[in-house]
Order: structure tokens, then C-alpha cells, then sequence
């Protein structure tokens, strides 16, 4: 059984995932690629997907009793299996960011599609510098490495099986050992003054309720939950 699709160019592997989906393919199956055309991240923004540059990768995702109501959770799992596959001192931004140094070395993108998740994963890994908008805020395996080269195809199967086995812990112990291990390995998560980028509302970080989503203790004292957007710090 092929689980890895691996392509010279494609416009986006979230596209080509959700075709195999569609035809009914195996859990952990991943469509990875050297370059894409039209990578996207959430809310539709484009991905910088450098040719030979990064690990451009969707895995289609097959849970035990999915419901698409665990999708932010998904989402949580993905961000410590990256982090675990770079293997470097990451942070984790909720609700799909991983950072090194406080830029952005990773992002994920998580949808239900044909009775599956399809995560899609844009790990930085071997980009020496970014264009002149991402720079302050990007950064990549290569940079952190003190200008070493990292093997993609070993991260991605590293990636894979920390994905796995992130997808097992969800099934066999429930949300809640997601939640709580994204809530130890994030300086997000709880104590942290931010501001919301969707609406501009600032306060505290206040922790992750049972479904995953940010609560936030605004400077007016009221508690809200987050439930889409994201965080950056103010």
C-alpha cells in the first residue's frame, strides 16, 4: 500500500488529498509535494510554498468515530505532532501555529471532507530568508540550524508517525489529553496578553475549555471563547 503521493508540483496537496479521500483511501495517507502553486492556509490566505524549500504535505485522517465537532482538537494534536517531529524548542501560537524564537515555522489547516480530516501541514525547512513582509515574522529548520540543510522526506516521516500516534492518544484517551498537553507545550494557552486578530479585542489568555477553543479574559474582566480567528501577541 502506497501512503506516500509524492509530487514534483501541484497546485495544492489539500486539493489532491480530498480527491483520494474521495476514493476512499487508507488512514495516514499523504499527498506531499517539492513545490505547490496555490498553497492556502486559513481563511483562504496564500502559503509561501518555495520550490525544494519546505515540506508542503495534507494527510488524510481517518479517527475512530470522527466527528467533525473534534475538529478543533484535530487541529491541537497537529500542532504538538509537528512540533515533536521538528524537534527543536517550539512554541505552540493556538489555534494551528508552531513558532521557534517567536516566528512562525509551521502552520496547519484542518477540514472534513468525505468522511475524513484532511490536515494540512507547511513546515519552513529549508528556506534561507523569506520575502520582505514575512521576514519579521517567519523563520525556518534551516535558519534555526545555523544554516544547516534538514532532510524533508525524513521530517515528513517523522511527521507522519507523530500524527499517528497524536491520532491514537485522541482516540484512546479522549480531547481531553490533547487539550492538556497542547495546554503545557503553549505559552499561549493560559497567561498570555494578546489581542484577537478578527476583531481587535485585547486581554489575558485564560485557558482551553473541553472542545479546544481559547477562552479569553478581555480588559473589561469578561470571559469569551474564541472560536475562530486567530491570537498574536499585543
Amino acid at each position: 500500500m502506497t501512503y506516500v503521493h509524492w509530487h514534483d508540483s501541484i497546485d495544492s496537496t489539500m486539493y489532491e488529498a480530498a480527491r483520494l479521500a474521495d476514493g476512499g483511501c487508507e488512514h495516514g495517507t499523504v499527498v506531499a509535494a517539492n513545490e505547490q502553486t496555490a498553497g492556502h492556509g486559513r481563511h483562504g490566505r496564500a502559503w509561501h510554498s518555495e520550490k525544494d524549500a519546505g515540506l508542503y504535505c495534507t494527510l488524510v485522517l481517518r479517527p475512530r468515530q470522527i466527528d467533525p465537532a473534534n475538529i478543533p482538537v484535530v487541529t491541537l494534536a497537529l500542532g504538538l505532532a509537528a512540533a515533536e517531529a521538528i524537534g527543536m524548542n517550539c512554541d505552540l501560537r493556538w489555534p494551528n501555529d508552531v513558532l521557534i524564537r517567536n516566528r512562525k515555522v509551521c502552520g496547519i489547516l484542518t477540514t472534513f471532507h468525505a468522511n475524513a480530516v484532511l490536515a494540512g501541514v507547511g513546515i519552513n525547512v529549508n528556506h534561507t530568508a523569506f520575502p520582505p513582509d514575512l521576514e519579521p515574522i517567519a523563520t525556518s529548520l534551516r535558519i534555526e540550524n545555523n544554516g544547516t540543510p534538514v532532510d524533508r522526506q525524513a521530517l515528513l516521516e517523522r511527521l507522519r508517525t507523530a500524527v499517528l500516534a497524536h491520532c491514537a492518544i485522541l482516540e484512546e484517551r479522549g480531547p481531553a489529553a490533547i487539550i492538556d498537553s497542547f495546554t503545557r507545550a503553549s505559552s499561549y494557552a493560559s497567561g498570555r496578553r494578546v489581542r484577537l486578530e478578527d476583531t481587535g479585542d485585547t486581554g489575558v489568555t485564560d485557558g482551553l475549555d473541553a472542545s479546544g477553543f481559547l477562552i479569553l479574559k478581555r480588559d473589561d474582566g469578561r470571559r469569551i471563547t474564541i472560536y475562530a480567528g486567530g491570537v498574536r501577541p499585543e
